[in-house]
């Protein structure tokens, strides 16, 4: 089982992610938490990473691209769900290639279209636990009581200024990349609008269509 989330910042792939494990105990490989991990160490490479997306840009290729390659050699090129990745079409091309010499091709790409006005309410409530990374909504699902207030953190990026850069920089560069795997028969795209189950359900629903998984 091999397949991809994709959608705009605040679609839900993190949410949805963490469902798909349970259900099918499948590695994921999210470069966005790798990097978010790799910032709140606060070393020379968090740092560098920092100054990459403090304003809502997108870190470089090459450096994506490290990331992923060393998490899918981890899994054994096989039962993943790839959270987020690829962001561009040079990533999702080196992907390609990839995963063909490891005889492991992607068997479907499903895009989470969320409407801007819900993804800017989204994450200007989101909350980030700093040490497990655990993602909350300050409405929706509050941090337990119990959880010392200062581990939780408004990251800058998602912040109402920082969020509309980080969608128009998704529009121009990352938009691209549902194009790419729309002309190789891999994309589907479903409404990310609803419950975290109904939304689960139709990625079932996708994942059986495509026989990626086996309806019994």
């Amino acid at each position: 089982m091999r397949f991809a989330l994709f959608g705009p910042p605040g679609a839900g792939k993190g949410t949805q992610t963490a469902l798909l494990q349970q259900m099918f105990g499948l590695q994921s490989v999210s470069t966005g938490n790798l990097i978010r991990a790799a910032i709140l160490e606060d070393s020379p490479f968090g740092r560098e990473l920092n100054a990459y997306i403090q304003d809502g840009g997108l870190v470089p290729d090459e450096i994506v691209q490290i990331l992923a390659e060393a998490h899918l050699t981890n899994c054994g090129f096989k039962q993943f769900v790839l959270d987020g990745f690829p962001r561009t079409v040079v990533q999702a091309n080196w992907l390609h290639s990839l995963l063909r010499s490891k005889n492991a091709p992607l068997q479907a790409v499903i895009s989470i279209v969320v409407p801007d006005e819900v993804i800017l309410e989204r994450l200007s409530q989101r909350r980030i636990h700093k040490i497990t990374c655990e993602s909350y909504h300050l409405t929706l699902h509050p941090p337990p009581p119990d959880i010392d207030p200062d581990l939780i953190v408004h990251r800058s990026d998602d912040r109402v200024e920082a969020i509309q850069v980080r969608l128009a920089t998704y529009a121009k560069m990352t938009q691209p990349v549902s194009d790419y795997y729309r002309s190789v028969g891999l994309l589907t795209e479903i409404s990310g609008v609803g419950t975290n189950i109904e939304i689960r359900d139709r990625i079932v629903d996708v994942l059986e269509k495509r026989s990626v998984i086996q309806v019994v």
